[in-house]
């Protein structure tokens, strides 16, 4: 078969190594693709937003079998639809359910109507309504621009000043465009054992039928050590989660998986690709922090190295709604993946700065996410340029394989934290 991904960052370069994996797959694409993903697939330079531009592209060539749309922007467009309505083959929610991530403010509703345990909330779209919400009910708590923003789009506030500060940001000054005009207000959860609480990122394969998770994850969203600066797209990741356990994991299918696939299918809007569970650990039980309608970045990059089932046997039973034939494996251990990025990030920052690589050794992977070639050279393209990916028999030697590779590797400005894999684990 010859597959086609759809998106230039590391998740996609993620799901291209996994799938270079499989004895089914014979040639792969990438539209557009960075340096990285042109070592094992071709590059196409067709803008994946513009859907007029990619259906013609796949009339074109018909010796592509098979699309698998990953980035949240096209399949809230619905580019899936538009490639299916022309007969191809697709891995990715059809656009009336990506709108279960691409519209907080729909979430939400779907979690009451269907009882599924979330935060409480209130949806605005006037801003001086939602500025005296704010005043009456005081800090901490979480404001949420409705529409896609990048994964940046949310404020988790300490202070009543901090939110009105936000609410004016992001519903007035519009930092986030259009994505804001409406907003998603909520308590703020609580942990267990930490503020603002543990969370765990559980994607899950589903065809509408049956809902299968994953090997779960950790993100750190936060720019600087110790969860400090701006919300990113996520500085780093790593694989289990240390307290996740079979009991949460049967909890969770019970309340929360099979509920939003079942409620889904009710609205209309059955659901088939990756669907991605951010989800807390409260004194209440599990609670649902946000969906993604796709693969999350970088939770993919420490997700599919574990896989042992071939990925295209994956894609191609949820394209059929034959999930429940396949045996999903994973591989024991654990995996880290630490985000190197471009100094400034994640407001404004250079491109085009010289990368040097060195011997980063086996049991290391560098998944490449803002970079291009120019003039023969590795240059940064990106606020996240690199993944470094390791794996190993714990936690703390992935972290140590994964830090000794970020050693040989350096460019001007160069920024990452220090602390990837160091949540929710004692001292």
């Amino acid at each position: 078969m010859n597959v086609l991904v759809i998106g230039n960052g590391g998740r996609e370069h993620a799901i291209l190594l996994a799938l270079r994996k499989s004895k089914r797959v014979e040639k792969l694409y990438c539209m557009k693709g960075n340096a990285g993903t042109a070592r094992i697939a071709e590059n196409v330079d067709v803008d994946y937003m513009n859907v007029a531009a990619v259906t013609e592209y796949a009339a074109a060539h018909p010796e592509i079998d098979y699309y698998v749309v990953t980035p949240d922007d096209p399949l809230a467009i619905g580019l899936v639809d538009a490639l299916e309505s022309m007969g191809k083959r697709c891995f990715g929610p059809r656009r009336n359910a990506a709108v279960i991530e691409s519209s907080k403010a729909f979430a939400k509703q779907l979690m009451k109507k269907y009882k599924i345990p979330t935060a409480e909330y209130e949806i605005f779209d006037d801003y001086d309504k939602a500025l005296a919400y704010v005043k009456s009910h005081g800090a901490p708590i979480v404001l949420k621009a409705d529409g896609l923003a990048l994964g940046k789009g949310v404020l988790v506030c300490q202070t009543t000043e901090q939110a009105e500060e936000g609410l004016k940001e992001i519903m007035l000054d519009k930092a986030f465009g259009a994505a804001g005009n409406k907003i998603v207000i909520e308590e703020c959860l609580k942990g267990l054992k930490y503020n603002p609480g543990e969370e765990v990122s559980v994607l899950a394969f589903t065809d509408g039928k049956t809902i299968v998770p994953m090997i779960t994850s950790c993100d750190h969203k936060r720019a600087y050590d110790g969860d400090k600066g701006l919300n990113t797209g996520g500085m780093g990741t790593f694989s289990p989660c240390p307290f996740w356990n079979k009991k949460l994991e049967k909890q969770v299918l019970k309340k929360i998986m099979i509920p939003t696939m079942k409620a889904m299918n009710a609205e209309g809007r059955t659901f088939k690709g990756c669907l991605y569970f951010g989800l807390m650990r409260t004194d209440k039980g599990m609670k649902v922090v946000e969906y993604n309608s796709r693969f999350g970045d970088p939770e993919t990059q420490v997700v599919l190295p574990m896989l042992k089932t071939d990925l295209m046997d994956i894609f191609e039973a949820v394209t059929e709604e034959r999930l429940a034939d396949i045996n999903i494996e994973w591989e024991d251990g654990a995996c880290v993946c630490v985000v190197l990025a471009s100094g400034g990030y994640p407001v404004s920052y250079k491109k085009g700065m010289p990368i040097t690589i060195g011997d980063v050794g086996e049991d290391v992977t560098l998944i490449h996410a803002g970079t291009a070639i120019k003039d023969g050279q590795l240059v940064t393209n990106g606020g996240r340029v690199l993944d470094v990916v390791a794996k190993g028999a714990d936690i703390n030697e992935a972290r140590a394989k994964a830090y000794e590779a970020v050693g040989k590797i350096s460019w001007e400005n160069m920024s990452f934290r220090n602390d990837i894999g160091l949540k929710y684990r004692e001292g």
